[in-house]
């Protein structure tokens, strides 16, 4: 026979494991936060000779003289800032474009192996991506698509001065476009579940009133799900922020501020990547280390933008109901 429990006991046991449940819950939500925290110090302590000797000049000045001793994160923040948005302006129109073409118009038979194939890409190493954009498509880059831009576009009044380089293949236009190769199967997988999620009756009722595919996918789908993709974009922002060997094998790792998207450059990642080991001093070794700190700020700087954002954008969707 089963033993009698009075309802004052269920009750103190339920209330007893909410509580368990809720302190671990919180505690692991801290836990992120005290990490988060713990990562900025640390890096803020390592860079602290870097701030003291240097002060708002380390973040202004393009030199960078290990010999010397004289370090500026300018070019690294400048080459970190050009190659991401590069990478977002190819990555956002054909990342949307695979992601309404398995939700919207592909026939089913091929959505499975499309979606795999996407998929397969974010699995691949960065450093593949980085000894293919060095071997095969540097070499391609400067023999035909950079000539063609210095003789075309060079000339140009505005964008002129950005394709106006030689055309030695590795530089900030090539590591952008292996990066924007690189964050597409991000993107495309968030969008392609979000648009999966847009609710059927929607879309049948704009078919019902005369519309059109693409005026459904224009006016139906891509505004539900508008602040989701915004999202996903700043998502694969922040995975072109912190990349680094990709970008250390085409980038060119020169310390050199140049307007050309065709000239060598440097970034954050690849600094510290390539310099840490050869880091010869104290105040060399506080550089690097402040580099790191400046990458953490502008990556929080961005996630922090696109929350806003989000934000901001449900604000207005709500007034338009």
């Amino acid at each position: 026979m089963t033993a009698y429990v009075p309802a004052e006991m269920k009750r103190s046991r339920s209330a007893g494991a909410d509580r368990t449940f809720t302190l671990f819950t919180a505690g692991a939500a801290w836990l992120v936060l005290v990490l988060l925290g713990a990562t900025a110090l640390s890096m803020a302590w390592g860079g602290r000779l870097a701030f003291q000797t240097f002060g708002l000049d380390f973040i202004i000045s393009p030199e960078w003289d290990a010999v010397q001793g004289k370090f500026g994160a300018l070019v690294p923040i400048y080459g970190t800032l050009a190659t991401s948005a590069i990478a977002l302006v190819i990555a956002f129109p054909v990342s949307i474009g695979i992601a309404l073409f398995l939700t919207e118009i592909a026939p089913r038979w091929s959505r499975g192996p499309i979606g795999i194939a996407v998929e397969l890409l974010a699995a691949i190493p960065s450093i593949i991506y980085g000894m293919w954009g060095l071997f095969v498509f540097a070499p391609f880059m400067g023999a035909n698509v950079e000539p063609w831009l210095t003789e075309h576009v060079g000339d140009w009044p505005i964008l002129g001065p950005l394709f106006n380089g030689p055309p030695i293949g590795i530089g900030m236009l090539t590591a952008g476009i292996v990066l924007g190769i690189m964050i597409i199967p991000f993107i495309a997988a968030v969008a392609r579940d979000v648009f999966a999620e847009v609710p059927a009756p929607l879309k049948e009722a704009a078919v019902a009133l005369g519309s059109t595919r693409w005026e459904v996918l224009t006016k139906v789908t891509l505004p539900y799900t508008r602040s989701a993709i915004i999202g996903a974009i700043f998502l694969g922002l922040g995975r072109a922020l912190g990349e680094t060997m990709a970008v250390t094998f085409v980038l060119g790792n020169a310390h050199d501020l140049s307007v050309s998207l065709l000239m060598p450059s440097n970034s954050i990642a690849a600094a510290i990547a390539n310099e840490f080991t050869e880091a010869d001093s104290e105040l060399y070794r506080s550089s690097l280390i402040a580099l790191a700190f400046l990458l953490f700020v502008v990556t929080l700087i961005v996630l922090s933008f696109a929350k806003l954002l989000l934000v901001r954008l449900k604000r207005i969707h709500g007034r338009t109901l």
